[in-house]
């Protein structure tokens, strides 16, 4: 059965997943350690590599800064 994350009191309704905002109103960023797998159970995406990759080394081969950037990659 997949994981899902616990309600996060903060979370942008306009956004898919969970995310939470800092004390300033800017969104968290996800931590590079998390595995691929996690991330395609949160989102709902296929990221088409192993699920314990690490999302560090997936925006690295993407060329991207960012997990929201990499969504829109793959979604695209």
């Amino acid at each position: 059965m997949p994981r899902k994350a616990p309600p996060v009191r903060h979370d942008d309704p306009a956004m898919s997943g969970e995310r939470a905002r800092t004390d300033e109103g800017t969104l968290r960023r996800k931590r590079s350690d998390t595995h691929a797998g996690t991330i395609e159970d949160m989102y709902g995406i296929d990221l088409g590599v192993r699920a314990d990759k690490e999302l560090r080394n997936i925006l690295k081969d993407e060329g991207v800064d960012s997990l929201s950037e990499l969504l829109r990659k793959k979604r695209d």
